[in-house]
Order: C-alpha cells, then structure tokens, then sequence
C-alpha cells in the first residue's frame, strides 16, 4: 500500500473510533459519576473541554480551532509526497486525532467553530484525554523514534 493511502486509512479509522466513543460517551457517561474500570487506575469521567490539551487555554477554542485546520491543510498538501510508511502512520495518527476534536469545534456546542471537546478517559495524575488526544500522543512517540533513527518523511530524489 502507498504511504498516502495508509495516511488516510489510518486517519479515518482515528477519526471513527474517537467518533463513536465519544458519541458513546455522551450517552452512556454524561448522566453519571465516574466509572471505575481497574480501581482509580483506569475511569470513565465525562468532560466537555474548552481548551487544548490538559485544559490549557479554556475560552481559546476560536485559535485551537484555527490551528487545527492549517496543520490539516498541511498535512492533506503534503501527502502525496510522503515516502516512509513510518512518516505516512504518524500524520495519519495527527489528521484522525485533529480530525476527531476538530469535528466537537465545529458541531459542538456552544457554537460553531467554538464547540467544547469530549474527553472521557482518566488515569491517575493526568487530564482527562479521548481517543484524538491518544492518536496524536501516539503519532509525537512515533515522530520521536523516526527522527532519532534518521527517517526521513520524503526520500530524497537520485539526481541521476
């Protein structure tokens, strides 16, 4: 399989997944309490997040929403160019996840384009996080590892 079309496999199965769980989540978690799945280890806790990650930036949903939209653009313009399958995972990783918040900024409320973010996975000593918020975590890991082992995204043409 070409590395653009893992990209936007991988983008699109994110983007499922986080859709649905979140759709599950505001049935199912919205009406209750937390609910501990391995002790206070692992729990279900329903959060509307107005801000980025870790609540950072709450009331600035208007400017996430806007930056998630240009590393979309970016990603989707460059594409086709990318040649390591390595590379291809990790934006597919980051388009699902922006993909996935991006969709509770649009059609979320309060408002368009300024919609609250459901989060609803809590483990200890961290912000509650969603299924996008893991991908995208995962995909920076992932980024980490290829740059250390020098891979690059696009391989360079032979001149000759």
């Amino acid at each position: 399989m070409r590395p653009w079309r893992s990209l936007y496999l991988t983008a699109w199965v994110v983007w499922l997944i986080d859709l649905g769980t979140k759709v599950w989540a505001v049935e199912v978690l919205s009406s209750r309490a937390n609910v501990q799945i391995i002790g206070s280890f692992l729990q279900l806790t329903f959060v509307q997040n107005s801000g980025a990650a870790f609540g950072i930036g709450a009331g600035s949903t208007i400017i996430f929403t806007f930056f998630a939209l240009a590393v979309l653009i970016f990603i989707t313009r460059y594409a086709l160019q990318i040649t390591s399958k390595g590379w291809a995972l990790v934006c597919g990783l980051v388009l699902g996840g922006i993909l996935g918040n991006l969709t509770d900024r649009i059609f979320r409320e309060p408002s368009f384009l300024q919609g609250h973010v459901i989060d609803w996975i809590q483990i200890p000593n961290w912000p509650v996080f969603n299924i996008a918020d893991t991908a995208i975590v995962i995909a920076a890991v992932v980024a980490i590892i290829l740059t250390i082992r020098n891979i690059s995204p696009i391989t360079p043409k032979d001149p000759s």
